[in-house]
């Protein structure tokens, strides 16, 4: 076996010896990155915040932030977050500040302040289409804490509930934290922005850590850094919009690094009288459920809680006008529309472009193998009319051995097999 192999390198030119080695080391970094794993801890935890579920999938050094750790972490920050947030808790921070009449500043805790700022900025960005003081009329269609039945309000119940909508009627105190009602029948609903927040907490937790690979999800909202345990970017799928329960299928993958994801839609929360579909998402300025054609949209933000605001401003704004002030803003943003019953995607200039996905860059790589293994076989035949040591052309130098495309003829030479 020596002497063939001094043989063959030998009837080979320093160029062809050079050309196998650059594609063979193009090769290995490509099989690297896609098939080796990432030599850290990958783990787990998930449980129920919100009303939701919630979901961290993180890498880390064997021994490190284990998942019961961090499942306290985590469940201590989303208990902090629903008792200053929820609308369903009487006693949260926000369920008494709902209930002051007073029109006196009422200090706030830095975490309720943060979100309140976010809102009432983004609300001013997106020409008021996100309004957190819209909670009246969400109630009034059923959609709050309270149970209704499924109805249609009067006109006059709409009327009614429209002059404390308006984010106009919120003043903040940057310095003291606090706030102040203009008006006494204020309803704040954080339910549109508040998930996303939560989600940039949690991932702080990590950051904190100084955990470079993670994925949050609470609800939908996302937040993810690095890459996941095959060294890839985070795979996330867009639901294709639907209006019947149960039903569930990708519109689209999304490759995810580095940054916030939050979508909003109209079919999952609705119902139907006569025919005629009204979802939760209420158009702040008339009181009654957004109908613009706009089934979903997807947004993507350095910070969650940011994603989560604009998803639904964008949406109440629907695609044309909601493309318009996405490129003034600089949003990165996906609407998938509903157009007589086709399904179409729009994309802000913002919005990456579609990277290739895993099976593709897979397909890659096994062509890639196979045409270094045919260069090689030409080289060996042409060069020394005899092939490589131990192979069909070289395959078996590589050590991916016979099962790698061999066959029994060409895998043995002098009655024995050469790979070994």
């Amino acid at each position: 076996m020596t002497i063939i192999m001094m043989k063959a390198s030998l009837s080979m030119s320093p160029r062809s010896i050079m050309i196998i080695i650059a594609a063979f080391l193009i090769m290995m970094a490509l099989l690297g990155r896609i098939f080796f794993a990432s030599s850290l801890t990958q783990s787990h935890v998930h449980g129920y915040t919100m009303g939701t579920k919630y979901s961290v999938k993180y890498h880390h050094p064997e021994g490190g932030f284990t998942p019961d750790t961090a499942q306290k972490q985590i469940e201590s920050v989303l208990d902090e977050i629903n008792r200053a947030m929820s609308t369903y808790d009487p006693e949260s921070e926000l369920s008494r500040l709902n209930r002051a009449t007073t029109s006196d500043w009422i200090p706030v805790s830095d975490s309720l302040f943060t979100v309140l700022e976010a809102a009432l900025e983004i609300g001013a960005r997106s020409e008021k289409a996100f309004d957190i003081t819209v909670g009246p009329a969400v109630n009034l269609w059923g959609f709050g804490p309270e149970f209704h039945s499924e109805r249609i309000p009067d006109k006059s119940e709409i009327a009614a509930v429209l002059p404390a909508i308006g984010q106009d009627k919120l003043v903040l105190d940057r310095e003291t934290h606090a706030i102040r009602k203009l008006h006494s029948d204020i309803y704040i609903d954080l339910s549109a922005i508040a998930k996303g927040y939560a989600v940039d907490r949690v991932a702080e937790i990590f950051d904190a850590r100084g955990i470079e690979h993670y994925l949050v999800e609470i609800g939908g909202e996302i937040r993810a850094r690095g890459t996941n345990a095959q060294n890839t970017p985070w795979q996330i799928g867009i639901e294709k919009p639907h209006h019947q329960y149960g039903r569930s299928a990708p519109y689209k993958i999304l490759s995810l690094q580095d940054t916030g994801l939050a979508t909003s839609g109209d079919y999952q929360n609705f119902f139907e009288i006569e025919g005629r579909r009204y979802s939760h998402l209420i158009d702040p300025t008339t009181g009654w459920p957004v109908e613009n054609g706009a089934s979903s949209v997807t947004v993507l933000a350095e910070s969650c809680m940011v994603a989560d605001a604009w998803a639904t401003a964008l949406l109440v704004l629907g695609h044309e006008r909601g493309l318009t002030i996405a490129e003034d803003q600089g949003i990165a943003v996906l609407f998938i529309v509903n157009q007589e019953g086709v399904i179409k995607g729009y994309t802000s200039s913002h919005f990456p472009a579609e990277r290739a996905s895993d099976f593709t860059q897979i397909f890659i790589a096994t062509f890639l193998v196979m045409g270094l293994a045919l260069i090689a076989m030409a080289i060996g035949v042409i060069g020394g009319r005899q092939p490589l040591a131990g192979s069909c052309g070289g395959l078996g130098r590589m050590g991916l051995g016979c099962e790698a495309g061999c066959d029994q003829s060409c895998a043995k030479h002098d009655g024995k097999n050469s790979v070994h």
